[in-house]
């Protein structure tokens, strides 16, 4: 899990820099450079976050619902936090013991 969540953040920060920094000195700026750059980075992130999303859903047994949201998610600027937000509440302590008093 926990490559999957690194894998969907980092992705998640590169398409807030594209989109919020390079797209707009593309555009104002004129300046290609960065655009070229990020747009490939995060091109391969993304293919990185299907494939670590996929393994991850068949690894925990994840609905086809639910990856179909994450990937949904990750069309967003801000998806990434969404999912994060989701794998926080969909986890499960393993160790916590029940007092019956």
């Amino acid at each position: 899990m926990n490559c999957f969540r690194i894998i969907s953040f980092i992705e998640g920060i590169s398409y807030l820099v594209l989109v919020f920094i390079a797209m707009p000195l593309k555009y104002l700026g004129e300046s290609l450079g960065l655009m070229k750059i990020m747009g490939m980075g995060h091109g391969i992130l993304f293919i990185l976050f299907c494939i670590f999303l996929f393994t991850y859903s068949k690894k925990n047994n994840i609905t086809k619902e639910i990856r179909m949201s994450y990937f949904i998610h990750s069309l967003s600027p801000f998806g990434f936090l969404l999912i994060e937000r989701s794998l926080k509440t969909s986890k499960k302590p393993s160790n916590q013991t029940i007092d019956i008093s």
